[in-house]
Formats: C-alpha cells, structure tokens, sequence
C-alpha cells in the first residue's frame, strides 16, 4: 500500500475537483456518482484511492481480516493502473465498485445475527473456506460467542508486554476451535488470526473504556 494520507492532501484534490469533501465512513451512492462524473479522471482516482485508503485503515482498528482483504484488493488495482495495463475510465469503475463492497460489508453483521465485534471473529475464522464452511453457521457463531466471551475476559492486560498472556490465549482458542471440530489443517493458521484480532480488539475496547 502507498503512504499514509493526510487530511489537508485529501481536502486540496476535493477542492480541484469542484466537490466538498464527503463523510469518507459513508461512501454514499450519490457520491460515488459523482464521483465517476467528475471531468478530471485522474483527479477522480486519486479521490477514490484516498477515501478507500482512509476508510480501510479505520476498519483496520476493528476488523483485520476484512481490512487485510480491501487493502490487498485496492493495492491490486492501483498496481495495473500505475502500469498502465487498465484504463482510467475502468479503474474508477473497479474502485468505485471496491467501494460499494467495503459498505455492503457493514451489513453482514446483521445478515449474520452478530454484532461488529463478532463478525471480526467470524472473519478471522476463515469462513469462506470450504473445508470451514462444512462446520455450519451455527456451529461458527457459536464459535465466535465463545471466543468473543474467552477474548474479553483478557481484555484489561496489556498483551504486548505480557508473552505468557498470549501463550495462556492460544491454547484457550485452540481448546474452543478444537471442541467444535474446526478443520485441524487450518487450526494454526487461524489462532494466529484470532490472537491479532483480539488484540486489537482488546485495544479498542480499552480506549473505549
């Protein structure tokens, strides 16, 4: 991914553009739109790669695994168009519908029955695996409540300087994915996953606090 961008970067490419700077949480349907309307095309890219890169790195403070995804997605797509292998007109298409996927992603949890916190864990869990899938939507919700509960159980220590503290978590949520039968090839694979999102999780919470 390219360099963090500052506010003021963002407000100047608005303002050369003739537009007002949009809620960057919201990308709205009617922005985007004109969005894709604006005369300058390169102008609308760059528009488009920072709210997407604002946007990403806010859901990295709650949700690794889905910001891990859009940032690898949006890194793809500015690469071929960098290297010239994609029109402008078409790159803003494939950005603005990025966009449209990281907003539809806030309503999984409700499609789901879970919450932000839980959908994160759900996440983490590989779900869109086949070898995963098998387990069930119950029998991976009811994975996730009893990580979520074992996560926020360790959520006033400070994982960070405490080692024995993330070896005493490992073996908790291999004990939870091993009790219900998560895959034993994908086990390790996602503790690791589990462990870096409950510490940001554990983060987050903390400064909610």
């Amino acid at each position: 991914m390219s360099r963090a961008v500052s506010s003021d970067e963002v407000v100047d490419i608005f303002s050369a553009a003739g537009l007002k700077r949009p809620d960057i949480s919201i990308l709205s349907e009617q922005f985007l739109d004109e969005i894709s309307r604006v005369p300058q095309k390169n102008l609308a890219v760059e528009m488009l790669r920072k709210l997407l890169e604002g946007e990403i790195k806010s859901r990295g403070k709650t949700n690794v695994v889905q910001a891990r995804s859009f940032a690898e997605l949006l890194e793809k797509s500015i690469r071929k168009y960098q290297n010239r292998a994609i029109e402008t007109a078409l790159i803003i298409e494939e950005l603005i519908e990025l966009a449209k996927n990281i907003r539809e992603a806030d309503k999984r949890g409700e499609e789901l029955g879970l919450t932000s916190d839980e959908v994160a864990f759900y996440d983490a869990l590989e779900t869109n695996d086949s070898a995963v899938q098998v387990l069930g939507d119950d029998k991976l919700k009811l994975i996730v409540q009893e990580l979520v509960k074992a996560v926020k159980n360790n959520v006033t220590i400070d994982w960070s300087v405490r080692e024995n503290v993330r070896a005493n978590m490992r073996v908790i949520v291999k004990r939870i994915l091993n009790k219900h039968g998560y895959p034993p090839d994908k086990r390790a694979k996602a503790t690791e996953t589990i462990l870096e999102q409950a510490e940001i999780l554990c983060q987050e919470w903390q400064d909610a606090a």
